[in-house]
């Protein structure tokens, strides 16, 4: 018997949609690739990104998105919070919002816990334009890790996978060609190592 189509919905903001790179080139479009080419019969129906979004921006996004009111889907995808770093916002509101997107999307997903999973925010310090731009790397890598550290342990007290890719984007150090022409969002051959990575643990939650 034919499996029965997963539906993927992904939420976030420039990593999500891919800015810099083709819509295919983009993480979640070549983890749906990777897990199709194992036999899962999914498809990625909705991404509901922007660059340049923070957690309330997001929010704002979903409850205004009218489709979503009464839409389910089979698996769904949370990466959001660098832009809150970067604009300098309280990790306090970090907190309070990124936990309000963790029901929503577990709401999304049919309340089912297993089947939402959230990726880690990566550290754009060690990029070319961080570098041009003066930024503090060590600054952002601290403050990287209080928010990433917040994500995991509300996932963790919520029961959702979390996958930390953020190792994966320090690759960036000596290999310019993980980042893409813009100097600071992640290449397709950084977003094909993040699949990579997570892949095997979303496979788990489909089967």
């Amino acid at each position: 018997m034919a499996q029965d189509k997963i539906s993927y919905l992904a939420l976030g903001d420039s990593y999500t949609i891919g800015e810099a790179v083709d819509i295919d080139q983009t993480w979640p479009n070549v983890l749906t690739s990777t897990l199709k080419k194992e036999g899962i019969n999914i498809e990625l129906e909705k991404i509901v990104a922007k660059t340049g979004w923070t957690t309330d921006e997001l929010l704002n996004a979903i409850n205004e998105d009218n489709g979503l009111d009464t839409a389910k889907y089979d698996l769904v995808s949370l990466l959001i919070g660098v832009n809150n770093q970067y604009r300098g916002y309280g990790i306090e509101q970090y907190k309070e919002e990124f936990e309000l997107l963790l029901q929503r999307a577990i709401s999304l997903a049919g309340k089912k816990v297993s089947r939402v999973f959230v990726v880690s925010i990566p550290d754009y310090g060690v990029t070319t334009f961080a570098k041009e731009n003066n930024k503090n790397e060590a600054l952002i890598a601290k403050e990287l890790y209080e928010y990433n550290s917040i994500a995991r342990n509300i996932s963790d007290r919520y029961g959702v996978k979390f996958f930390d890719i953020t190792p994966i984007s320090l690759n960036a150090i000596w290999d310019e060609d993980l980042i893409a022409k813009d100097k600071l969002h992640p290449s397709e051959k950084m977003y094909v190592g993040w699949s990579e990575y997570i892949a095997p643990g979303v496979y788990q939650l489909l089967k």
